[in-house]
C-alpha cells in the first residue's frame, strides 16, 4: 500500500479503531492497514474500541485513589494531578503506554455527525490528558507527543463531491479541523 510506504521498517504503529462491526470497510481498512505494515517490517498494535468496551465517559473512575480536591470535582485538574501521581486507571495506563511506545497513531473510524464517534472522542478526552499529551503552552505544534506522527483514515458515508467548499456538508478540511489539532 504507498499510502503506508513512508513509514520504515522496524518503526511501531498504535491503530485507534472505532467501529461496531469488523466485517465493515473501516473494518477492512484497519485490516489491510495490519497486513501492510507487518509485511514491511512494522509492529503494529491496534485498540479495538469497540472490542474492548473502552468506557468514553470521563467520571471520577478515571482516578484511582484520592482526588486532589475532594470538596469540588474538577475532571481536567483532577486528570492533570493524577496523571502527575501515577493515579490513572488501569485501562488509560495502558492505552497511554500503547501511545508512548508507538512511532505512528492511526485512527481509523467512520465521520459520524460531522466528527468522530463517541467511542474514539472519549479515548482522546481521558488519554490524551494534560501532562501526558499536552502541558500548557506547550500543545499543538509544541505538545509532549511532537515527534509522533498520526494518520486519520475514515470513511464518510458519502462521496468526494458531498464534501466541498460548494456543497451542503462544506469542506472536508474545515470539517476536520477540531480534530486535527
Amino acid at each position: 500500500c504507498p499510502l503506508l510506504s513512508f513509514l520504515p521498517p522496524g518503526k511501531k504503529v498504535l491503530i485507534v479503531y472505532a467501529h461496531q462491526e469488523p466485517n465493515s470497510f473501516n473494518g477492512s481498512l484497519k485490516r489491510v492497514a495490519v497486513e501492510e505494515l507487518s509485511k514491511q517490517g512494522c509492529s503494529v498494535t491496534v485498540s479495538d474500541l469497540y472490542a474492548m468496551q473502552f468506557e468514553p465517559r470521563a467520571t471520577r473512575n478515571d482516578i484511582v485513589g484520592c482526588l486532589h480536591n475532594s470538596e469540588e470535582f474538577h475532571y481536567a485538574v483532577e486528570m492533570t494531578e493524577a496523571y502527575k501521581r501515577g493515579c490513572l486507571s488501569n485501562d488509560l495506563t495502558e492505552e497511554q503506554e500503547k501511545v508512548q511506545e508507538a512511532d505512528l497513531l492511526i485512527f481509523q473510524f467512520p465521520l459520524y455527525w460531522f466528527s468522530m464517534p463517541a467511542i474514539m472522542k472519549g479515548w482522546m478526552d481521558r488519554v490524551l490528558v494534560q501532562g501526558f499529551a499536552h502541558d500548557f503552552p506547550n500543545c499543538y505544534d509544541s505538545g509532549l507527543l511532537k515527534n509522533k506522527l498520526a494518520l486519520f483514515s475514515f470513511t464518510t458515508g458519502g462521496s468526494e463531491e458531498m464534501y466541498t467548499k460548494e456543497s451542503m456538508n462544506g469542506d472536508i478540511r474545515y470539517i476536520l479541523w477540531p480534530m486535527q489539532v
